[in-house]
C-alpha cells in the first residue's frame, strides 16, 4: 500500500456537486453572522445608547410606552437639598458618628466665615429677623462688615456695631446664639424697632412711679415735720403763758427800779459773751 492511499495523505476536496443548500443552513450560517456584527456594533456604544436601544427593542417586540421605564425623580436630592435638610446655625467640632449627608453640611458649614452676619430685615415689623453668615465672596467684597449688614441694603456710613442674642428654632429645637451686626442708622432702626418701644414704654412707667413715690414721701415728710412742731411747739407755748401772767410782769418791773443792774454772763462753745439787762 502506497503513501498516496493514506488518509492522512489526502486532502479535502471541494465537492464538485452543485446542490442548494438547505434553508436551515442559510438561516444558521445567517444568524451567526449577523450576531457577529451586532456584537461589534453593540460594544462601540456608550452605556446610555446601549440603553436606549435596548428599551427600543423591547417596545417594538413587545409593546408599550416610553413613559413606563421612565425612573421616579420624587426621591432625588440634590447637594443644595442635603445641605439645607442637614443645616445648622451653629456646629460641634466634638461631634462624632456623622453620616454623609451630615458631613456634607458639615463641610459647607466650615467654609463660611463666622465674624459678623447677614441679616434679612424686611419683616422687621412682625419681630421676625433671618441672620446667616457670610459667604467667600461677601468678605471679599465688605458686605456685612464695611458696608450695611442688611441683605438689601449697600450704605457704607454711619455704621454701628451690634451684639444680638439671636433666638432660632433648629430641628425642632430652640436655640440661641451671639453674634455681631454691622448696621446702618436705618437698618439699625429697623432691627430694634421692637425692643426700643418695649424700653421707652418702660422707661415711662418707671419715671411716672419715682415721681409719684417722691410726691408721697414729700408729703409724708411734711405731714410728720407738722405733727413734730405741733408737739413741741403746744407746751412751750402753756409754759410760757402760764408764766407771763401780769403779777410776774410788774414784779419784774418793780425789781428792775429797785437794786443796781444786772450783768449775765451766756457762755458758747468757742467764745464767751456779756449780755447787759436794763
Amino acid at each position: 500500500r502506497s503513501i498516496k492511499h493514506d488518509e492522512l495523505y489526502r486532502k479535502s476536496q471541494p465537492s464538485t456537486s452543485r446542490e442548494v443548500p438547505s434553508k436551515r443552513t442559510v438561516a444558521a450560517m445567517y444568524d451567526k453572522e449577523e450576531t457577529q456584527n451586532r456584537m461589534y456594533h453593540f460594544r462601540a456604544m456608550d452605556a446610555y445608547a446601549r440603553h436606549k436601544e435596548l428599551v427600543n427593542n423591547y417596545l417594538i417586540y413587545y409593546g408599550g410606552k416610553k413613559e413606563d421605564f421612565k425612573r421616579s425623580t420624587a426621591s432625588d436630592k440634590t447637594d443644595l437639598d442635603i445641605i439645607r435638610e442637614n443645616h445648622r446655625f451653629l456646629w460641634n467640632d466634638e461631634e462624632e458618628d456623622m453620616d454623609l449627608e451630615k458631613r456634607m453640611a458639615k463641610k459647607y458649614y466650615d467654609k463660611l466665615y463666622k465674624e459678623y452676619c447677614i441679616a434679612d430685615l424686611s419683616r422687621y415689623k412682625e419681630n421676625k429677623v433671618a441672620l446667616r453668615w457670610r459667604i467667600e465672596k461677601e468678605v471679599i467684597e465688605g458686605k456685612g462688615q464695611f458696608s450695611c449688614g442688611n441683605k438689601k441694603c449697600s450704605e457704607t456710613e454711619g455704621l454701628k456695631s451690634w451684639e444680638v442674642n439671636f433666638g432660632y428654632m433648629e430641628h425642632g429645637q430652640k436655640k440661641n446664639a451671639l453674634v455681631k451686626l454691622r448696621l446702618c442708622p436705618d437698618c439699625s432702626y429697623k432691627l430694634n424697632y421692637h425692643h426700643k418701644r418695649k424700653e421707652a414704654k418702660s422707661r415711662k412707667k418707671r419715671s411716672e412711679e419715682t415721681v409719684s413715690k417722691r410726691r408721697k414721701h414729700d408729703q409724708e415728710d411734711s405731714d410728720g415735720r407738722k405733727e413734730d412742731k405741733d408737739k413741741t411747739d403746744t407746751p412751750e407755748t402753756e409754759k410760757a403763758s402760764s408764766a407771763t401772767t401780769p403779777d410776774s410782769q410788774n414784779q419784774s418791773a418793780e425789781a428792775v427800779w429797785k437794786g443796781p443792774v444786772q450783768v449775765v454772763e451766756e457762755k458758747s462753745r468757742s467764745v464767751s459773751c456779756i449780755v447787759h439787762i436794763l
